[in-house]
């Protein structure tokens, strides 16, 4: 079983949420527990909150000296064991008597302790009995209709506001309830107490008739009920639970997918770093599963990868250096020749010999720096920079290709001077193969702007060529690419110099763009070095 869940990532992911809905189960029958003690406290409050709240009420409205006597009388009538104490001797908790502070009603079972405090008052009453039985419930309708029977009729239903019904709804009628027996209506007549039944709810009605002499139309009759008997659970504990369920589940499966996320992003960043140039970028593989493997198989791709690079670019400096020996010899034999004749039509043959062999000699210094810059020591490591002040290396570049493109004019657009941290030696080369590719392209006029941004150095090189068509941009950084229009070969080139701009830009964490200069109408280049911070 440990091989099958260490070689299957998807799942040991089924097998942790079907682990994860087995907990949520738990948490839910817990829950339900829960919420069921609850309801039944709930529920075991609201039944015995009719005789308390009346109890208290007819305690508070009677003097303290006549309490005692009162007290005697409500106990034998309801078959309680009543007694009243301050509060303030009562054994309770924090919580307890918080709850009596607010008027609620605290309710013990096996036996049953009913403890209310008295409205306004320090005085606490408490109730005991074994169980329930009809003979409380009819007794605390018959108190209470005869209480209400002392009150004035203006009165009676506000008084009835007061109480605390719980789970008996009080009214009063004023006429006969429907439905009774003669035997009940005799009943209720003589001072009983009617039990009524409805069916389709299986709920109880109590029945009473109000006592005392009373005119015709005057007779009023107490009615308690239905009673609800609290078997449901209401929708104040059902959505806690269920919102609680969801969240805990939500939770435990964003844990599990965000363990999948995490190994995912560093297999996602591993092939960013080696798309960048970092080859030696490898990713940690920590399980043999399913991701397990397939780091390990990215690792592979990228060993072979780097191998193949690796192999390509000695390969290229190598032929590059024994291109050398061979023509630095034909240089020697084409001198050699020069010197022993003086016909004038062999000395020009013998003159476009030693320039090519100079293009050849520059194609090789091209090929040599490109393999450099395109191995590990630039794009996998950082460069070792400097302090470039980047006003006075435009100046420099002017001076150098100004002499060699006397028909141009090279000049610098006026600017604050800017400092940025760089390779000195590959900035350089990088504005100045630009400023060499406008220059051979150029009607009359190339201009450099430096441009001083918040986080970056901006270098602008413009001319006034034909410029680069938008189709073709995308390819003129790729090695030996050629335009076949505007920038072909007879104006001269290896079609390597911007490939070297891009590496060193790379190697710098910047970039290089192409567009149409505003002023000029030809292409626009644009170097976008990113400041670093100094060394510590």
């Amino acid at each position: 079983m440990r091989r099958v869940l260490s070689n299957g990532s998807f799942l040991r992911f089924y097998v942790l949420l079907g682990a994860a809905l087995l907990v949520m189960f738990v948490i839910a029958l817990a829950g339900r527990s829960f919420i069921e003690q609850v309801r039944r406290e709930d529920y075991r409050e609201q039944l015995a909150a009719l005789p308390m709240s009346l109890m208290t009420q007819r305690l508070a409205d009677t003097p303290v000296a006549e309490r005692e006597p009162l007290l005697e009388r409500l106990a034998e009538r309801l078959s309680l064991q009543l007694s009243l104490l301050p509060i303030s001797e009562a054994e309770l908790g924090y919580f307890e008597r918080s709850r009596l502070e607010r008027g609620k009603l605290l309710v013990a079972e096996r036996p049953w302790l009913l403890q209310q405090r008295l409205p306004n008052d320090t005085w606490l009453l408490q109730a005991r009995l074994d169980d329930w039985s009809e003979h409380q419930w009819h007794g605390s309708i018959a108190l209470l209709g005869d209480w209400l029977a002392e009150q004035p009729i203006a009165e009676r239903s506000s008084r009835l506001a007061e109480l605390r019904p719980g789970s008996w709804p009080l009214q009063l009628l004023a006429t006969l309830p429907a439905g009774l027996t003669a035997e009940q209506q005799t009943q209720l007549a003589s001072g009983g107490v009617v039990t009524q039944l409805v069916s389709d709810r299986l709920s109880i009605t109590l029945l009473y008739q109000l006592p005392g002499e009373q005119l015709p139309g005057e007779a009023q009759w107490l009615v308690a009920g239905p009673i609800s008997r609290g078997d449901t659970l209401p929708l104040n504990l059902h959505l806690p639970l269920l919102v609680g369920l969801m969240i805990v589940l939500s939770l435990i499966i964003y844990l599990i997918m965000r363990s999948i996320e995490a190994r995912m992003a560093r297999l996602e960043l591993a092939a960013t770093r080696i798309a960048s140039g970092r080859m030696e970028t490898r990713v940690k593989v920590e399980s043999g599963d399913f991701l397990g493997r397939l780091g390990m198989a990215f690792n592979g791709m990228a060993n072979q990868v780097q191998s193949l690079l690796r192999g390509q670019q000695e390969m290229i400096r190598a032929v590059s250096h024994e291109l050398r020996t061979p023509v630095a010899r034909i240089r020697f034999a084409v001198q050699m020749v020069e010197d022993m004749t003086d016909q004038p039509a062999i000395r020009r043959q013998l003159q476009g010999i030693d320039a090519d062999i100079v293009e050849l000699d520059e194609l090789v210094d091209e090929i040599l720096t490109y393999a450099r810059l395109g191995g590990e020591t630039v794009n996998g490591a950082e460069l070792e920079t400097a302090l470039v002040e980047c006003r006075a290396m435009a100046e420099r570049v002017i001076d150098t290709l100004s002499t060699l493109h006397k028909g141009l004019t090279l000049s610098l657009a006026p600017g604050p001077e800017i400092e940025l941290l760089a390779e000195p030696r590959y900035l350089q080369r990088a504005l100045q193969n630009l400023v060499g590719n406008a220059c051979r392209h150029a009607k009359a006029n190339v201009v450099i702007r430096l441009w001083d941004e918040p986080n970056l150095v901006r270098i602008d090189v413009e001319d006034d060529g034909p410029g680069i068509p938008p189709e073709a941009r995308s390819d003129i950084f790729k090695p030996f690419a050629r335009l076949d229009d505007s920038r072909a070969r007879s104006s001269g080139g290896y079609g390597l110099g911007l490939s070297i701009v891009q590496k060193i830009m790379v190697g710098h964490g910047g970039s290089v763009t192409i567009d149409t200069s505003p002023t000029l109408g030809g292409a626009r280049f644009t170097l976008l070095v990113p400041r670093r911070d100094p060394p510590a």
